[in-house]
């Protein structure tokens, strides 16, 4: 052989080893990169997949707790004069499963037959002004009121119809709508009697 030809071989053998080391060192940069890429999309869908979840979690424990933390009504009844319901009280309790209710931070929507306001709680004990609202202990063992933080607590909650609109007559109906502050509603409907004559007080 010829040493020109034996050049040519050489020149050869060494640019296609230049060419393969390109050729791996390009690749290995496109591999690096989307490595680099599908890490990020990994941490982004980590970061949303906690966040959801989280949320998620916190609805769910809102929306249990608007079903849970309830209060009940035991009982209700009006006080009469001159044959017209003035004052209705309902007798509330705990519902069951509730956490402590708070019910000078409670609302009640009372949408009745002239007016329709929303009451909140009476905080200086005095009588009743308009659009309010009063707590009062009927069983109260430890002295927490107007908070209900057992099953045993009785608390009667006054609303006077003549500082919302008017006395209410014979037949006529309220719809209350409890709200605590768990956002829970309870609903109740008050309804008159048909007849109040000789009545100092009846139920509702």
């Amino acid at each position: 052989m010829s040493r020109n030809y034996i050049s040519a071989v050489k020149d050869r053998i060494e640019g296609a080893v230049n060419d393969r080391g390109q050729v791996g060192i390009g690749t290995l940069i496109v591999f690096i990169a989307m490595v680099l890429v599908a890490a990020i999309a990994a941490g982004v869908l980590i970061n949303t997949a906690g966040f959801l979840q989280t949320k998620s979690e916190q609805t769910g424990q809102e929306s249990s707790a608007q079903v849970s933390n309830r209060v009940q009504v035991v009982s209700a009844f009006g006080s009469v004069a001159n044959e017209r319901v003035e004052k209705i009280n309902l007798t509330v309790m705990r519902g069951s499963g509730s956490d402590d209710i708070n019910l000078s931070s409670a609302t009640i929507e009372w949408i009745g037959p002239e007016e329709a306001e929303t009451l909140t709680h009476n905080d200086d004990g005095n009588s009743l002004g308009d659009g309010e609202f009063n707590v009062s202990a009927i069983k109260d063992p430890d002295g927490s009121e107007p908070v209900l933080n057992t099953q045993d607590d009785r608390f009667k909650i006054t609303m006077d119809a003549t500082q919302i609109s008017s006395a209410l007559g014979e037949g006529e109906e309220v719809k209350l709508k409890v709200t605590t502050q768990y956002g829970a509603v309870t609903q109740y409907r008050a309804n008159v009697p048909q007849s109040l004559s000789q009545e100092s007080a009846v139920t509702v």
